[in-house]
């Protein structure tokens, strides 16, 4: 290429933007062929994106639901045209504000997004018209549609609250920040990469479409930078016992002296049990030990169809109460107290009143966190359960015996699709960026499958019908009433918990039978539980009984911090005087392996 001299007598290459192009062209090639790739990957899974929970079926479900609603405000075209009127006049003054901003005056905005709303948080949302102009045209159409969902007329309170979910999946969803060409960030990473970062995205994208199964696992963590029994779950343990569905971890003790009561640990069977060992300096089970508790956990196993039939009932004979027998053959001890988190909340709670009926008083107190046992205010988990999306569900589960955990990892992001699905379809598919190392969120990818049998009676039995609030339920003939377990309960709920309402939890609490110590821990159903004392990060709210959580949170006091030393203070009182510390080989059940054991370390 023929060389020129400038003025200062160096020689460089003229046309340099050449090699820019040469560089683009290089990578929209690039990017084809590697959009190619995914097209092919997408036709070779198109039929396995289908029954419950998938996208073909909750396109299906918004469609229906949202019909319903614009069928009523057909009805009234009067309110109809109001409300339309509404929204472009704000369009109008969001118009004028922006041409006078463009001739230099300055303006208020018309609207602004709520705080904590990171999609909008690069300066050029503000700093530039034309960006501000898509956020705020954005943002009055969103609170625009929600408010008329909100207010329409002649639709039951079920429809409207699955109307106002599927809204906010699709509102979520067109945000101008889901965008390549509306994206400042995204502009400007692509004119300075010269599209790098969206040839890099592609190749993300069929990565994570290829280890996918049923439903497309958007990255959120960076998958390699962990490994369970290396940096996760590292807590020193044996396995003592093990049977089809569950492996019991006996951990070793940290103390010469320890509680005489044990700590048996009931985490939930949706999800692994490390997500209270996760790495050391987050583990609620090594704190406990540290604590000098004899601390004992429940390690679900990861199902396939030959367990298509385990029930609910299994899982509490086979699961709780036979570890129960266990721990209690293992120490010589007839008194235990017991812990619940989430759905093993749950089904604890089952446990325990069918105990109770059989007068069987070895636990002698009980922990929840974020476990539900009354679910009419279930939140948005409740837009799953009707009939028709259950049958659907009952006939997917039956062709293999179990529910793929990436279904039930989907519905759980999309309860959150703002802070779970998006950002990560930003930073990883347009930004062409990896996602971060996160230890919480490698086990949330870390998911497990459910046996059909009991996770039909599980959204059945609870979530359909309440039966366990209302007094309606048996196992082997046997009622199960929450009002006789009147043991000592100690019941934590998230202030921001999407999975577990606090105001879910706190009406179920109040069924108990005993005395029952409410705390509302803030953050959410994972960060409000997994908050060490060291971290020094939310606080929690502990007060006396009331009526309503409302009632309950003016007469509350705030402490900050964690919650976990409020819980060991309350729980040392009840675990009996300091005996000499266990060793898990010492017991009558010979070890099996060593913790974290065999059974959580099966993927799907």
């Amino acid at each position: 290429m023929q060389k020129r001299n400038d003025e200062s007598g160096d020689d460089q290459e003229p046309y340099g933007e050449f090699a820019r192009f040469d560089e683009i062209t290089h990578n929209i090639v690039r990017l084809c062929n590697e959009g190619a790739h995914v097209m092919g990957v997408l036709a070779q899974r198109s039929r396995r994106d289908e029954g419950a929970y998938s996208v073909a079926s909750e396109i299906s479900e918004a469609t229906k639901t949202l019909a319903e609603v614009a069928k009523q405000w057909v009805s009234d075209p009067a309110r109809l045209a109001e409300a339309q009127r509404d929204l472009f006049q704000s369009y109008g003054t969001l118009w004028a504000r922006t041409v006078r901003r463009m001739m230099g005056e300055p303006v208020e905005p018309v609207i602004q997004p709520d705080p904590g709303d990171n999609r909008f948080r690069d300066p050029d949302w503000t700093e530039n018209e034309l960006y501000d102009f898509w956020k705020q045209a954005y943002l009055l159409t969103a609170r625009w549609a929600e408010a008329l969902t909100r207010e329409t007329e002649g639709i039951d309170e079920p429809t409207r609250h699955k109307a106002l979910f599927h809204l906010n999946q699709i509102l979520t969803a067109i945000s101008p920040s889901n965008f390549p060409f509306t994206n400042p960030e995204v502009v400007r990473t692509t004119v300075s990469s010269n599209a790098d970062n969206l040839v890099q995205g592609m190749h993300q994208l069929a990565a994570d479409l290829e280890r996918s199964k049923d439903i497309l696992r958007i990255s959120q963590t960076d998958l390699d930078a962990f490994e369970v029994g290396e940096n996760l779950a590292v807590t020193p343990g044996k396995v003592i016992y093990q049977n089809e569905i569950m492996q019991l971890i006996q951990y070793a003790p940290a103390t010469e002296q320890v509680f005489e009561r044990p700590l048996l640990i009931v985490p939930p069977w949706i999800n692994k049990y490390y997500i209270l060992d996760l790495v050391p300096k987050k583990s609620l089970i090594k704190w406990a030990v540290e604590q000098g508790y004899t601390v004992f956990v429940i390690s679900w196993v990861n199902p396939d169809s030959k367990l298509a039939l385990k029930s609910f009932e299994d899982y509490m004979h086979e699961g709780v109460l036979t570890a129960l027998e266990v721990v209690e053959r293992q120490l010589s001890l007839h008194y235990v107290n017991a812990m619940g988190y989430c759905v093993g909340g749950t089904l604890l709670s089952a446990a325990l009143a069918y105990m109770s009926a059989r007068g069987d008083d070895r636990i002698s107190s009980a922990t929840f966190l974020t476990a539900q046992v009354d679910f009419t205010q279930a939140g948005d988990l409740l837009v799953f359960v009707d009939e028709g999306q259950l049958a659907d569900l009952n006939e997917m589960m039956s062709a293999d015996g179990y529910l793929d955990g990436s279904r039930m990892a989907a519905v759980f992001n999309m309860l959150r699709p703002r802070d779970l699905i998006w950002p990560y379809v930003v930073n990883n598919y347009l930004l062409g960026k990896k996602p971060l190392p996160f230890d919480l969120l490698y086990w949330n990818s870390d998911s497990t499958r459910m046996p059909a049998a009991n996770h039909a009676y599980y959204l059945r039995e609870f979530y359909q019908h309440n039966k366990l609030a209302r007094g309606e339920m048996t196992i082997d003939g046997v009622p199960l009433e929450l009002k006789k377990i009147r043991i000592p309960v100690y019941h934590l709920a998230a202030e921001q918990d999407h999975i577990a309402p606090a105001n879910s939890v706190f009406i179920g609490a109040k069924l108990f039978g005993g005395p029952v110590r409410f705390v509302l821990a803030g953050s959410g159903h994972i960060a409000g539980v997994i908050n060490p004392p060291e971290r020094h990060k939310y606080q929690f709210w502990s007060g006396e009984p009331a009526d309503t959580l409302e009632a309950w949170r003016r007469g509350a006091t705030e402490t900050q911090g964690s919650w976990w030393p409020n819980w060991s203070a309350w729980l040392s009182e009840r675990s009996g005087v300091k005996v000499p510390a266990r060793d898990p080989a010492a017991g009558p059940y010979p070890p099996i392996e060593d913790a974290p054991g065999s059974y959580v370390r099966v993927r799907v």
